[in-house]
């Protein structure tokens, strides 16, 4: 594809080049009859412009010099210039104003002096001689503003690229924060309630042995079932998270939570301090899912220990404080699972902090910290 945009580009300036040289000899001949010197000049100084793109340097002077043979030998009309007046413009469009200026001004001074010496009336040669020094000009400011041009398009370009480059790039950190968004409340919702579940399956299986009952097969089935849910989901939630929160959930809610918390079987007490108060939606849903997969986590790890959950409301704050009496000792290794990584990332995301640790006197604590007005993106 580039090679046959060159391709055109060269014919293109080769049929300018014969042409400005069909130009050049056309007003030569009806001038007077040129002789073979005179056509040899107009051919190289006309058709050296063909590669201006590729040696303008060496064009420029090959033209200057040629055309201004043929004014010294043939002593032309102003017409002669329009080939050097081609290559000053091309000189000063790629950037050579320098050069430009210095073939115009050995162009000017050659016509000049071959002005004066032919027809020694100073009044014509000056204004002929200044006629062409303005077409110069003009030659020099047209290339400049073609320079500029190429260039203001040249750059609208790139940023029409970028433009583009920066919307896919949207485009795909959207997608991502959508999947994590599924992955997190699929996480939040479900395994919650699933676990609690499973809990109560086992509950139910463990109190039917101990009281030497037969135990029903739809307990058995309820609790394997639960079980495979749980590991399938995280499985799925694996996949997903290839790295935001939707309404409906908040503190609103958090009686519910605690409720269907102790029907598990779980010693939970709630202390709010400060003045409550509505909350930025954003940290309100944040709070509750902490809330909700601390409860999760001691459901399952804690062995349904005591539990105490801690709302702070402070002026620029929220901090919420989930402490258990669980079995594990402050030297237990903590992996972070998906639970635990998605409430770090919720509270990275509001710009505020987590702590998950043993407790030094036995159990786990989460302690988020909320800035209420956030700076981070809303997930």
């Amino acid at each position: 594809m580039q090679g046959d945009i060159d391709r055109r580009i060269r014919l293109l300036d080769a049929a300018l080049a014969v042409a400005i040289g069909a130009a050049v000899l056309a007003a030569a001949c009806a001038a007077s009859r040129p002789d073979a010197l005179d056509l040899l000049l107009i051919a190289v100084g006309t058709l050296a412009l063909a590669g201006h793109r590729w040696a303008p340097r060496a064009v420029l002077a090959v033209t200057t010099v040629a055309m201004l043979g043929y004014v010294v030998h043939g002593h032309p009309g102003s017409w002669a210039a329009f080939p050097v007046l081609a290559a000053v413009h091309t000189a000063a469009r790629g950037g050579r104003r320098a050069w430009g200026v210095a073939a115009g001004t050995l162009f000017l001074a050659g016509y000049f002096t071959v002005l004066i010496v032919a027809a020694p009336g100073a009044q014509d040669t000056v204004e002929r001689t200044l006629l062409l020094l303005g077409w110069f000009l003009c030659a020099g400011v047209t290339g400049l503003i073609d320079k500029n041009w190429q260039a203001y398009l040249r750059q609208t370009e790139q940023r029409a690229l970028d433009a583009e480059r920066n919307r896919d790039e949207t485009a795909l950190r959207r997608a991502g924060e959508e999947r994590l968004r599924i992955a997190r409340e699929l996480h939040d919702s479900l395994t919650h309630s699933i676990s609690i579940v499973k809990l109560q399956a086992g509950v139910a299986v463990h109190l039917a042995r101990k009281r030497g009952s037969e135990v029903e097969p739809a307990l058995l089935a309820i609790q394997e079932a639960s079980g495979e849910a749980m590991r399938e989901l995280r499985a799925t939630l694996e996949v997903l998270r290839t790295d935001v929160l939707e309404p409906g959930t908040g503190l609103d809610r958090i009686d519910e939570l605690v409720g269907r918390a102790r029907t598990a079987g779980i010693e939970l007490s709630v202390t709010v301090t400060g003045v409550e108060r509505t909350l930025p939606a954003d940290v309100d849903r944040a709070a509750y899912r902490i809330v909700q997969e601390a409860l999760t986590n001691v459901a399952r790890h804690a062995d349904r220990a005591r539990t105490t959950i801690e709302l702070v409301y402070s002026e620029h704050a929220l901090t919420v404080r989930v402490d258990d009496q669980g079995p594990g000792g402050p030297r237990d290794a903590v992996t972070a699972g998906t639970g635990l990584t998605g409430m770090d990332e919720r509270v990275r995301a509001l710009g505020g902090t987590l702590a998950a640790a043993p407790r030094p006197d036995g159990g786990f604590s989460v302690r988020a910290d909320l800035p209420l007005r956030t700076s981070g993106t809303t997930l």
